[in-house]
């Protein structure tokens, strides 16, 4: 081919991010927009549909700009974006029916906390792999119809379009032209079966959601339509398009069943691929679509989120004003040989995977008057790590029961801003006793995007010439005592079940 770049659009929370890539995977420009959080009422989150919009077209231009590159140099754009968040607007004017609500948003929790009392809790986790949580795009469509002007018959009527923030970005670059989602973003919204990689009807009678507002599900790789001519100069194929962590996935190259990447952000996303039939989690994780390359069987993925990582490294930073920065974490951590005894345990908003206890504190034990602020700041590095571990033995029980009692995890990629700790790191290798693998390119959520758009468009040939794309930067191999590891989990632990009784 003549076009030697891939334009990865990422499409994120709290900004938007656009890089190009060449065709051995490096990074020749990346632009980053950020935009307004709303939050109009205590546990509500908005976004302006404009500003999703805004700055990620502001973004993608700039680093064209960056790279002097014009429309003709672009082989494809693949896009990722936050997930779950929610949009409807008019099919004919493309008029938003008010702000997106977020993933974040918790408005719809107590209509969430009753159907799960509900014994067709159990019938929706069975046919979409989600627990049934205001999390999910349903209830969030629901609320929309239900508050908005006349906006249900409409719906009815084929007037108004629902979308995730992936469909909206779509609609937006192809000028209305397409109306679709991947399987990856649907099976986001507990609307979709993923047995069946349809929607679902029982589904969306009970969220009273018409289906003739549903976009086209298409898979994660292959061509989507194309932009219109005028945003960039001329048009470009879209031809990749999956959620973050989906992407994040793909981005890391766990393309063969049983490997796993965990992103450090705020919070942690923990996705192992289970292969081509989904692994319906016992252990109170979910199962989610992986991806869809092209006419392929779809490809599967459980996941486990931490929703306090780096969050706590930021407490340490604003709450308590201990460090300057998580930059200085690193070596404060490695000025003490251990935490004497202190564990922290950050459930500032409750506990996610595999615990699931919306009711839990945080809690830090083993204070004596010796305890020092780098015992601190190593405890709540070693935090991080610990949740880890909790998510991967949840996994390990789940794929064990899927995918044969002798699986074991062989390694994990990482990825995300505290990827690059390195005491971080090698402490995860050694409390999960499997090698921990950085990879050259961290930024692997529009990394993937960006693999599935090359294969979507012949810019790469196949999945192995895009596996010989990936680099490791660096490999942290655990320390061969395990009795130190055991140990210190278990006070982990412990300290675990004290928050549950707080």
């Amino acid at each position: 081919m003549t076009t030697r770049y891939i334009l990865a659009l990422d499409q994120g929370t709290t900004s938007s991010r656009a890089i190009v890539f060449d065709q051995e995977g490096g990074i020749v420009a990346l632009a980053q927009r950020p935009f307004e959080q709303l939050f109009p009422q205590p546990g509500w989150v908005e976004h302006r549909p404009e500003d999703i919009w805004n700055s990620q077209i502001g973004a993608a231009r700039e680093a064209l700009r960056q790279s002097g590159l014009t429309a003709r140099d672009i082989a494809a754009i693949g896009l990722t974006n936050q997930r779950e968040t929610t949009l409807i607007w008019d099919r004919t004017t493309g008029e938003p029916l008010g702000n997106a609500i977020v993933w974040q948003c918790r408005r719809t929790a107590a209509r969430c906390d009753a159907l799960r009392a509900q014994p067709v809790a159990q019938t929706i986790q069975a046919k979409t792999g989600l627990v049934v949580d205001a999390y999910f795009s349903a209830s969030k469509a629901e609320w929309l119809l239900e508050h908005w002007p006349d906006a249900r018959r409409r719906a009815e009527a084929g007037e108004l379009a629902f979308g995730t923030v992936d469909t909206w970005l779509l609609w937006q670059l192809t000028g209305g032209r397409v109306h679709a989602t991947d399987v990856t973003n649907a099976s986001r919204t507990m609307l979709f079966d993923i047995h069946q990689l349809t929607w679902d009807a029982e589904l969306c009678s009970l969220f009273s959601i018409p289906m003739a507002m549903l976009p086209t599900v298409v898979p994660s790789s292959g061509y989507l339509g194309e932009t219109s001519p005028e945003i960039f100069g001329d048009a470009i194929p879209i031809s990749g398009l999956a959620g973050d962590q989906q992407a994040a996935l793909f981005g890391q190259m766990c393309a063969r069943v049983g490997m796993a990447k965990n992103t450090y952000g705020t919070g942690c996303f923990l996705l192992l691929h289970t292969g081509t039939k989904p692994c319906l989690s016992q252990q109170s994780l979910l199962s989610t679509v992986a991806w869809r390359l092209g006419d392929a069987p779809a490809e599967y993925a459980l996941e486990g989120s931490v929703f306090i990582a780096g969050a706590a490294v930021q407490w340490l930073r604003d709450g308590l004003q201990l460090i300057g920065g998580a930059a200085e974490t690193e070596a404060v951590a490695r000025s003490v040989p251990d935490t004497d005894g202190v564990v922290f345990v950050p459930a500032f908003v409750g506990l996610g995977a595999p615990y699931w206890d919306p009711h839990a504190r945080g809690l830090i034990a083993g204070l004596t008057r010796g305890t020092t602020r780098a015992h601190l700041v190593r405890a709540a590095l070693e935090a991080i790590a610990y949740q880890t571990r909790d998510v991967v033995e949840a996994m390990l029980t789940d794929a064990r029961q899927a995918l044969g009692a002798g699986f074991a995890l062989t390694e994990l990629r990482v990825d995300g801003g505290a990827a690059a700790n390195d005491f971080l790191m090698q402490f995860q290798a050694d409390v999960l006793g499997v090698p921990v693998v950085r990879p050259t390119v961290t930024e692997t959520t529009a990394a993937g995007a960006a693999y599935l758009a090359g294969l979507g468009s012949g810019f790469w040939r196949d999945l192995p010439e895009v596996t010989a794309v990936w680099r490791s930067e660096r490999i942290f191999t655990p320390s061969p005592d395990g009795s130190t590891r055991q140990t210190g989990y278990a006070a982990w632990l412990d300290a675990v079940r004290r928050t549950q009784r707080l």
